[in-house]
């Protein structure tokens, strides 16, 4: 079942990013991060149990952001992180979002998902704000991904 994240959630979505950002895979988030930014989350439960976790932040009129997907490592490969990422895309586009990107380590994933190659420099200046607490600034590795709703 796949819902919007609620306060019980927080600390079980801080354990799985924590999962990917130790392994340097995704930018840690802090507790404190995660409750101001509640109500972007989306979360997938299996029997009563969150395994993922996924975030569509909005950053402009016309852009959002799918950040902080992250799927518990027993539930890698069974579509839940596709499904958590079409809610992303569904809550966009109900939005009348535009555009939504992604900086990912998974530009295979995402372009199953219909997302293209972009450069970094077609992102606005604005989104660049996490991206100062990032210790890999600035010389970011990740993959620009974008989608057109």
């Amino acid at each position: 079942m796949i819902r919007k994240a609620r306060i019980p959630d927080v600390k079980v979505i801080h354990k799985l990013l924590l999962i990917y950002a130790q392994q340097g895979l995704m930018l840690s988030r802090s507790l404190s991060d995660i409750y101001e930014a509640l109500r972007d989350f989306y979360v997938i439960e299996e029997e009563g149990r969150v395994i993922g976790t996924v975030s569509l932040h909005i950053c402009w009129e016309d852009l959002a952001e799918v950040r902080s997907l992250a799927v518990s490592p027993d539930y890698m490969r069974r579509g839940v992180g596709r499904l958590l990422v079409q809610s992303c895309i569904d809550e966009a586009r109900q939005l009348g979002l535009k555009k939504l990107f992604a900086l990912t380590y998974q530009p295979g994933f995402f372009s199953k998902m219909g997302f293209h190659l972009i450069e970094k420099s077609e992102l606005p200046q604005k989104i660049w704000g996490d991206c100062i607490k990032c210790p890999k600034f600035p010389d970011c590795d990740e993959t620009a991904m974008s989608l057109e709703l």
